[in-house]
């Protein structure tokens, strides 16, 4: 059996401490970043070797989530009818989990340059694919809104992880029935500040 080169096995590192960050984090974003090289199987030695500070493994953590929402966005514009893709769209959204990252984490870290570039360039797929579904939307939906909707999905959350996927495409499948229903919502749609506040450092 050949063994894995140091190349291939820092892949691998990383990847275990990104999935153990990932399950640390979102249960305790508070977590010492101790308990993710214990859920890794790595040294610390070796996750400092990778990440300088725990700011910086929750950083790429999150930019990772963003990277992810990008492509899935990117992934649904190809569909031809606007609202099987803004469908296509939050059904990858939330499968990937993306939003509890942003619920858990947001304000833990400073984001870098590269990462407002992205999400700027998200939240353009996002609005995009919403303004391409119009015709079948809500006449004051709006792209705050859906944010939100997904916010909601990342909510359910039980102990079993398909349960807990089968739910979530439960819940989102009645919040696009809402989406798609006639007649106001109520109240005024949420504004950029209160979507935003979470952001500022704590």
């Amino acid at each position: 059996m050949r063994r894995p080169g140091r190349g291939e096995q820092a892949v691998r590192n990383n990847e275990a401490i990104l999935a153990a960050a990932r399950e640390i984090f979102l249960s305790d974003p508070r977590a010492p970043i101790s308990a993710v090289a214990e859920r890794a199987g790595v040294g610390i030695s070796a996750l400092y070797r990778r990440y300088a500070s725990k700011e910086e493994l929750l950083r790429t953590l999150c930019h990772e989530g963003l990277r992810t929402f990008i492509a899935e966005a990117e992934r649904a514009a190809q569909e031809p009818d606007g609202w099987t893709a803004l469908a296509t769209f939050l059904h990858g959204v939330v499968r990937a989990d993306v939003h509890s990252l942003t619920v858990h984490l947001a304000g833990t870290f400073t984001p870098t340059d590269q990462m407002n570039h992205d999400a700027t360039l998200a939240s353009h797929l996002a609005t995009s694919l919403i303004e391409r579904a119009r015709p079948h939307l809500r006449a004051d939906a709006g792209p705050a809104d859906v944010t939100l909707l997904l916010e909601m999905c990342a909510a359910v959350r039980v102990p079993d992880p398909e349960r807990t996927r089968e739910l979530r495409d439960r819940c989102l499948t009645v919040l696009l029935d809402g989406l798609r229903a006639d007649g106001p919502l109520p109240g005024p749609p949420p504004s950029p500040a209160e979507l935003n506040w979470r952001w500022l450092p704590r």
